[in-house]
């Protein structure tokens, strides 16, 4: 008799990823200036380490948030008893407040719509259980993160089918590529029960097109399934374009309430959001399911007990974004810091010879790209030339297959989560690296030229031998 269930014992969790391995080896062996300066630098973690002094310093002025007072009067008791699923009231108004002033208030969210959840992680998994049952796909735009392939599928059963995009265009959705997916999933006898999209994109740091947005719109409207829009960077975007959130191009479309007898657009889009990216606090555990389709709102707030978020979290968060003085300095200077993080990250490897997507606009990575030094185009190179900076180089980067990439040679590098002296050394390493590999590749090249030209030397010395001899027997 099995003992433990298939679930406990089978091997789909997606945790045996060149995403995950990375992190474990960085694990054994973490750079640290003073103990480890040899160590492994992690560049693989998307955290947002760049504004905790503008945290630290909203708590040092308000020490009776921190300490569980109102008014001077302790509170802790409520707090440590409530325990209600549905969240803070005050909570869930400061939240959509802060995701309408990251929009530029040009798009609004109702507190009574809102679930809370344990994280993006807990959301995103939790629409999934809403909107699937088991064997049923969505459709996600490659490259993506690849922890959504824990995320919707180990727990739910959920399938992912991939919308293949190329570099031919940033890697933008295509109306081609939608269809193609869509068919794909097909020919696999996959019912497709929506698209779910990362905007901005993690790995690519990129914002979304309006172009792209109403494609996805139309899509989802004429074959009547939902749409997921993944936000959880949407305050992270430092430069043009600006941030587009879907609800957004709801607002401004006039022919989406009244789809005949299917459920109307407005009920089948979903937005995630989570405070791990734009105010850097991923151990707080606090995300978010938006949406306007009251059935999903009720079933995701059920299932949100399985993973609450805490009610002294709760408290805390709700005094801090609802100090508008705060949020407003807070969004400004966390996006001018990003920048000039992106800036130091890309004038690194441009000196090594290497380049970023070019619309890079969002996000705490830049999707890199390395193709020129893949000793052939095949994802055998890449994750030799992934093993080389992990081992030799010493820094953990997300290599693209592990994102689903279509094209090998691109690879995911974050620079957010580590100090500028950290990341200027990472650079002089990797600039060491290429080249003494340019240096390697000139000098092979250099013997492979000389051994053709002896090769070459020889063949013209065997011929001329061989036609004088020819010579020879002719004259005779």
């Amino acid at each position: 008799m099995r003992l433990l269930s298939t679930k406990a014992t089978c091997n789909s969790h997606g945790q045996d990823s060149e995403y995950f391995l990375g992190w474990q080896e960085y694990e054994k062996n973490p750079y640290d200036e003073v103990l480890n300066p040899k160590g492994i630098i992690q560049m693989g973690l998307a955290e947002n380490q760049l504004s905790f002094d503008l945290l630290e310093s909203w708590l040092a002025k308000n020490p009776d948030v921190a300490g569980f007072k109102s008014d001077g009067k302790s509170i802790f008791r409520e707090l440590a008893l409530f325990q209600d699923y549905h969240g803070l009231p005050s909570f869930k108004k400061a939240l959509v407040d802060f995701m309408a002033e990251i929009r530029g208030n040009k798009a609004t969210f109702d507190p009574n719509h809102i679930v809370l959840t344990a994280g993006a992680t807990s959301a995103n998994e939790t629409l999934m259980f809403c909107l699937a049952e088991q064997g049923e796909a969505f459709l996600l735009p490659t490259p993506y993160y690849p922890g959504f392939d824990r995320d919707l599928k180990w727990r739910t059963g959920v399938e992912i089918v991939s919308i293949q995009c190329t570099s031919s265009n940033n890697f933008q959705i295509t109306e081609p590529a939608l269809q193609q997916a869509y068919q794909d999933a097909k020919k696999r006898n996959l019912r497709v029960k929506g698209v779910l999209v990362t905007n901005p994109s993690n790995p690519l740091g990129t914002t979304m097109s309006r172009s792209e947005l109403n494609l996805l719109i139309d899509f989802i409207k004429d074959k009547d399934m939902h749409l997921i829009s993944d936000e959880i960077y949407s305050g992270t975007v430092y430069n043009s374009p600006g941030f587009v959130s879907v609800m957004e191009i709801l607002n401004e479309r006039s022919d989406l309430n009244d789809c005949g007898t299917g459920a109307s657009v407005w009920d089948r889009v979903h937005v995630v959001y989570s405070l791990s990216k734009d105010l850097g606090l991923p151990g707080f555990r606090v995300g978010a399911i938006y949406s306007e389709n009251d059935v999903v709102v009720s079933a995701a707030t059920k299932m949100s007990s399985f993973g609450l978020v805490s009610s002294q979290t709760q408290y805390l968060l709700s005094a801090m974004l609802g100090d508008k003085k705060f949020t407003k300095n807070y969004i400004s200077e966390n996006q001018k810091r990003l920048k000039r993080r992106q800036r130091n990250l890309a004038s690194g490897l441009h000196k090594a010879g290497i380049s970023c997507l070019k619309t890079s606009n969002a996000g705490l990575f830049c999707w890199v790209d390395m193709r020129h030094l893949l000793h052939s185009n095949t994802f055998e190179a890449e994750m030799e030339l992934w093993k080389k900076i992990l081992y030799e180089v010493r820094l953990n980067i997300s290599p693209g297959s592990s994102c689903h990439c279509t094209e090998p040679g691109w690879f995911r590098m974050c620079f957010a989560n580590m100090s500028e002296d950290t990341l200027n050394l990472a650079m002089k390493r990797l600039n060491t690296f290429v080249q003494e590999s340019n240096h390697h590749g000139c000098t092979k090249k250099r013997v492979q030229s000389s051994a053709s030209s002896r090769r070459k030397s020889l063949s013209n010395w065997v011929f001329r031998l061989s036609s004088r001899d020819h010579r020879d027997q002719e004259e005779r």
